[in-house]
């Protein structure tokens, strides 16, 4: 009887396309949102997946067929893939939203994501998501959570540290917690977010950036994946914190005192 063959693993990347995290952020003069005619630039939560999908190559050698990266953006998000593929990823899907259309919400993302690995079934599927935990644009840090319950899939979030054992088909995560640090071991098909600590991404080389450019992205719209990316939220008014006003130096604790009372802060 000849042993079966050994299982190859696919990877898939979601990325964003996000405002540069060194740029200042400001409220759009009608205060429905952020001014977006500033740079923009790979989520680094996400550039931190990518980098670890290309370490876990690395280390694997021939067991990881393919990494995939995945986009929901308007078109210059292709931009981020080039990025991702710069980077060492093999392949980009680009699930593409017109420039005008708002951000989708993180169930619309899940969705597209799921909808797209539902697709990749006949064509070696997917065994391991790995994603940002978060986007700096929203914060909100659900789409992986999401994800994993559309999915039916293990999830480990917050992840510091992943080592996959290919041929058992299942992986050792350590995450973040609150009170330190929580190993789990997970059963492939999995989804994980990064974490800061995760690892350091590298810098794309320019004859990897000039290889990225001969690299297959697929386009796709919500239609082909008969998914609606319809927002469910209305965000009602956007506006920037009150200034801080400055304060005042005291000579002494009585001082200090004094206008604690005044301020209503202290109770004489």
């Amino acid at each position: 009887m000849r042993p079966s063959a050994i299982r190859l693993l696919n990877i898939l990347v979601p990325v964003k396309r996000c405002i540069d995290y060194t740029v200042k952020i400001r409220v759009n003069p009608q205060q429905t949102g952020v001014d977006t005619n500033v740079k923009h630039s790979m989520n680094p939560f996400d550039e931190i997946a990518v980098e670890e999908a290309v370490r876990l190559r690395e280390s694997l050698k021939d067991k990881v067929e393919s990494i995939k990266v995945l986009t929901i953006g308007p078109p210059k998000a292709i931009d981020t893939l080039r990025t991702a593929l710069a980077i060492g990823a093999d392949s980009g899907i680009h699930v593409e939203v017109s420039e005008s259309a708002p951000s989708p919400e993180p169930l619309g993302v899940a969705k597209a994501i799921h909808a797209v690995i539902e697709k990749q079934k006949g064509i070696g599927g997917i065994d391991l998501v790995i994603m940002g935990k978060q986007a700096i644009d929203d914060d909100a840090g659900q789409t992986g959570q999401i994800l994993a319950g559309l999915l039916n899939w293990p999830q480990a979030t917050f992840a510091s540290k992943i080592v996959l054992n290919a041929d058992k088909a299942e992986a050792n995560v350590t995450r973040e917690i609150d009170g330190g640090l929580q190993e789990l071991k997970c059963k492939l098909p999995l989804v994980v977010t990064t974490d800061l600590r995760l690892n350091e991404p590298r810098y794309a080389s320019l004859p990897n950036i000039m290889k990225a450019k001969k690299k297959p992205i697929e386009k796709l719209s919500a239609s082909d994946l008969g998914i609606d990316l319809t927002l469910r939220l209305e965000t009602l008014r956007v506006t920037e914190p009150p200034k801080r006003i400055g304060g005042n130096k005291v000579a002494n604790v009585d001082e200090l005192l004094s206008k604690l009372k005044e301020a209503g802060v202290v109770v004489a």
